[in-house]
């Protein structure tokens, strides 16, 4: 029988998908984390979807908090989804931030977005979202992590 391992924080990556160059939020998104006990990955301006995922898979998160101000998220997060896929790392959850307008949410959540969180979102709110998707993919996992 298999034990939650406790041997480490919840890694989390924050990333800033696509062209988008305003990183405010993601940075405190990532201070909030950091706050709250995780370990936070942040990589910075203007990534694209491979080097995202091939981060994530490299550092072993936990979760993913994408953000996007540019518009390009219809585009940008399904292909985020579909690399993780291929990459055996579907069970990450993808959580998103920033504005996405109501009417493409349930496309991406459909797409498999563990959860959208817009502008204004309490930071509580913001992490306690992250820890329970991550925690919930450690459960789905095996506790392995």
């Amino acid at each position: 029988m298999q034990t939650m391992s406790t041997s480490r924080p919840i890694r989390v990556l924050i990333a800033k998908v696509g062209l988008d160059g305003h990183d405010r939020g993601a940075k405190v998104i990532a201070h909030a984390l950091r706050e709250a006990g995780m370990e936070v990955i942040y990589t910075g301006l203007r990534k694209s979807p491979e080097a995202i995922v091939k981060t994530a898979v490299e550092e072993d998160v936990d979760a993913i908090g994408l953000s996007i101000l540019s518009g390009a998220h219809n585009t940008l997060v399904p292909r985020v989804l579909e690399l993780l896929r291929q990459s055996n790392a579907g069970g990450i959850p993808v959580l998103l931030g920033g504005t996405i307008p109501t009417d493409d949410i349930e496309l991406l959540k459909s797409a498999g977005v563990a959860a959208i969180l817009g502008p204004g979102t309490p930071l509580a709110d913001v992490v306690e979202r992250i820890r329970a998707c991550a925690l919930s993919a450690r459960v789905a996992d095996g506790f392995t992590k």
